[in-house]
C-alpha cells in the first residue's frame, strides 16, 4: 500500500505538468487533410496523410523517450542512493536501449524523408511527400 501511495505521490505532478501539452490540440496536426472529405480524397491527400502519420509518430516517439530517460534517471539515482546494485544496472539497460531505439527512429525516417525527396520532384528533407503524385 505504501508503494501505491508514493507511485501516486510521484504521478500527480507528472500528470499536472503535461495535462495542458495532452490537451493542445495543434501540438500534433490532424491526420486527415481538411482537403479530403468523403470520397474526395486525391493522391495527394492519400501521400499528405502519409506524412502526417509520420511525423506524429516521430512527436510520440521522442515524447515517450524523454519520459523513459527521466526513468532511467531516476533508477540510476535511486540504485546509488540506496546501493543497489540491480537498480543501477536496469537504469543504465534502459537509458541505452532509449538512445538506440530513439537512434534508428530518427535515421528510418531521415533515410525515407531523403529517397522520397530525392526521387520526386522536391530536394531531399523539403517534405516532399505531398509532391509524390504527378499532375
Amino acid at each position: 500500500m505504501r508503494r501505491v501511495g508514493r507511485l501516486a505521490l510521484a504521478l500527480v505532478p507528472m500528470v499536472a505538468v503535461l495535462a495542458p501539452a495532452l490537451v493542445a490540440a495543434d501540438i500534433i496536426p490532424t491526420i486527415v487533410p481538411s482537403s479530403c472529405t468523403g470520397v474526395n480524397c486525391t493522391c495527394d491527400d492519400l501521400a499528405q496523410v502519409a506524412q502526417n502519420v509520420i511525423n506524429a509518430s516521430i512527436f510520440i516517439a521522442v515524447f515517450l523517450s524523454a519520459v523513459l530517460f527521466a526513468w532511467a534517471g531516476w533508477k540510476l539515482l535511486s540504485g546509488k542512493s540506496v546501493g543497489s546494485h540491480g537498480a543501477i544496472q536496469e537504469g543504465k539497460e534502459v537509458f541505452w536501449n532509449v538512445v538506440v531505439g530513439l537512434a534508428i527512429i530518427i535515421a528510418a525516417w531521415l533515410v525515407v524523408d531523403t529517397l522520397v525527396g530525392t526521387l520526386t520532384e522536391g530536394g531531399a528533407l523539403q517534405g516532399a511527400w505531398n509532391s509524390v503524385c504527378g499532375k
